[in-house]
């Protein structure tokens, strides 16, 4: 008998490590979107269409690419395990902020105005199955959201042309097909450009950022929607305090709904964060509540109680309690190397690990950290995914990574 317990438990030591690393709430991969680059530190925002061809030649740009690494606990960690080429490279840019629960990713090449969707049904054997670009008047989508209807919501900076005036809302069903559009054009806001947007479907709610990526002009709004039927409800002013120095009210970023289900934030790429007011009336407004403390913020995830931001500016990563949403306050903060400035942050779904993409150091990598969902605490990892290295498809050299997005477990 005794020796039976033995084994018993000799065979739990065996299994437990096994369990423990493939739990339910981690990811077995981690999709990359990127371009290939010889240049990688020669990239600029500021390219224009005129200026794609000699831009491209400038930065040695191959294609734009899916790349997926198996990210599961142990020797296979960073391993490429599939790698799908698309278009020829000018900007690769955003993805959906999360997989979307029908395995169906959207990545855009912003400045070439070209959007891939790609199947992750068999997440090793990506599947490309479409390709679009301007939707009638509107061009130049950026940001992506999976709607509880299975549609996706994408924000369209422009219309009538390259930064000609303000873009709109596309709703696409999941072959596809466009269900409706809507403009985001508001009297006495010449400057509105949608940027990205949070999704609240218990209150009928889509609230979009407004920022131009080629930073021609500032704006100084955030737009509530009915998302029902698109109706665009409140161009909403952020509001200025008389005691700033600086304008922390200027381009709105990343909108996100908090953990309470109904709670809208909205923060600025200028650091300053606000609340949407009374969101599920006709009449919302915004709350300053909170600054970040550096210049430059960029993209943020929402994990139980605590938003996550980027700080490029301060080369840092926070955490900040979001219990209270008009008094947040900061629990952790971790420091990047000097020459990393982070830009996209990606949360493991039901895990505890952040993936960081962004610029200097970070143009041809990928960190990684983690956060306990208790307590806010960050802890940076050593972990790195090197994007400079010989490619299945030929290509020799350095890739840029961008949206980065955990698999579903």
């Amino acid at each position: 008998m005794k020796k039976a317990i033995f084994f018993c438990l000799l065979l739990l030591g065996l299994i437990f490590p096994l369990i423990a690393a493939v739990a339910p709430g981690s990811s077995h991969y981690l999709f990359v979107w990127a371009m290939q680059a010889r240049h990688p530190q020669a990239v600029s925002m500021m390219m224009k269409p005129a200026d794609i061809s000699a831009g491209r030649s400038k930065l040695g740009l191959g294609k734009d690419f899916l790349a997926v690494f198996d990210i599961a606990p142990g020797p296979a960690f960073g391993k490429l395990v599939a790698m799908l080429p698309v278009g020829d490279a000018v900007q690769a840019h955003h993805t959906n902020y999360a997989e979307p629960p029908d395995h169906m990713l959207y990545a855009n090449d912003w400045l070439a105005n070209d959007t891939y969707v790609f199947d992750l049904h068999d997440p090793v054997h990506p599947r490309l199955v479409r390709k679009f670009g301007s939707v009638g008047a509107y061009g130049y989508p950026h940001s992506f959201a999976y709607l509880p209807n299975g549609d996706t919501l994408a924000t369209f900076q422009y219309s009538r042309g390259f930064n000609k005036a303000a873009g709109g809302l596309v709703e696409y069903d999941p072959q596809g097909k466009v269900v409706r559009t809507a403009s985001a054009a508001a009297s006495g806001h010449p400057n509105i450009r949608p940027y990205s947007l949070a999704i609240d479907a218990k209150v009928d709610r889509v609230v979009t950022s407004s920022a131009d990526m080629m930073a021609a002009q500032v704006s100084h709004v955030a737009q509530v929607w009915r998302l029902s039927d698109l109706k665009l409800l409140k161009t909403m002013q952020l509001p200025e305090a008389p005691d700033w120095i600086f304008d922390t009210a200027a381009d709105a970023s990343e909108p996100r709904l908090l953990a309470d289900g109904k709670t809208v934030v909205v923060p600025t790429f200028n650091c300053g964060l606000f609340v949407v007011r009374d969101l599920a009336s006709e009449n919302p407004s915004l709350q300053h509540v909170y600054d970040f403390g550096y210049r430059t913020c960029e993209v943020p995830v929402i994990v139980g109680d605590y938003l996550v931001e980027t700080m490029q500016s301060g080369h840092a990563i926070a955490s900040v309690d979001m219990r209270d949403p008009e008094h947040p306050h900061e629990v952790d903060r971790i420091l990047l190397p000097a020459d990393e400035y982070p830009h996209w942050l990606a949360m493991e779904p039901g895990g505890d690990r952040l993936a960081i993409t962004g610029y200097g150091a970070l143009n041809t990598r990928v960190r990684f950290a983690t956060i306990d969902r208790h307590s806010g605490k960050l802890t940076l990892d050593v972990a790195t995914i090197d994007m400079t290295r010989a490619w299945p498809d030929g290509w020799q050299g350095s890739a840029i990574p961008h949206g980065v997005v955990f698999s579903n477990p």
